[in-house]
């Protein structure tokens, strides 16, 4: 049986998008294998890596000055791909920021009251990535089995629309991780403090548990995808 490269089986799911395949003379290959890059750093690899961090890095900033050209077309999945590479952003100001901070331990000073909110916007960038694409996940989902049903549904509006709530809930949730961090140099004083403190552990576990299912979703839309896209070149062929 003939195995599949993985980088190769992404690169056919995203092929299989209309608003890809019609752009012949721009950078959406780029793009896709952009997307494979991050899937495989998100959504494939158990833990993030120096090296893992830093192809995406390269890649996100190659995909922003990509994202300025004219050839590439306005559409949905730009949309949440531009915001995609946006969101390493927080990685770029994290490492400066680390940089700094391992500046100063050398001078014998270290603020290390920064150290959580560094680790925090770690967190929000990989819960941010990790929901974008499971966006243009679903959006290949619909542009494959439900073309026509889901075009109304499937427009730049909507694309910014849905990228700009996740920013706004994932900046929340990186609020609240800040102030519950702070709070916990503090003895608890109050009956309210220590339901906090609880509600954040809570929210830290469903934040684990929904990354571990999208994982599951997006496994199973491309797979779902993967097969669909075969059978019907089986049926070509016939």
């Amino acid at each position: 049986m003939q195995k599949t490269v993985p980088g190769c089986f992404f690169q056919q799911m995203f092929s299989s998008l209309p608003g890809f395949v019609s752009m012949k003379r721009d950078h959406m290959k780029d793009l896709r294998r952009y997307l494979v890059l991050k899937y495989i750093q998100y959504l494939v690899l158990s833990s993030s890596n120096a090296l893992s961090t830093l192809l995406g890095l390269l890649g996100s900033s190659y995909t922003l000055l990509t994202l300025q050209s004219d050839k590439v077309s306005s559409k949905s999945t730009t949309v949440l791909i531009s915001s995609l590479a946006k969101a390493d952003i927080l990685v770029f100001i994290s490492l400066l920021s680390q940089l700094f901070l391992w500046t100063f331990e050398v001078r014998g000073s270290s603020p290390a009251s920064s150290s959580p909110l560094l680790q925090n916007l770690l967190t929000a960038n990989t819960h941010l990535s990790c929901l974008l694409l499971s966006c243009v996940a679903l959006e290949a989902f619909l542009i494959t089995f439900y073309p026509i049903q889901s075009r109304h549904l499937r427009t730049v509006r909507n694309a910014r629309l849905a990228a700009r709530t996740l920013w706004i809930l994932v900046a929340a949730e990186c609020v609240l991780f800040q102030v519950d961090d702070l709070l916990l140099k503090a003895p608890p004083s109050s009956p309210f403090l220590l339901l906090f403190h609880v509600s954040i552990s809570l929210l830290r576990s469903l934040s684990y548990l929904l990354g571990i299912l999208l994982r599951i979703l997006n496994v199973y839309i491309y797979y779902k995808i993967f097969f669909s896209i075969s059978h019907r070149s089986a049926l070509k062929a016939k």
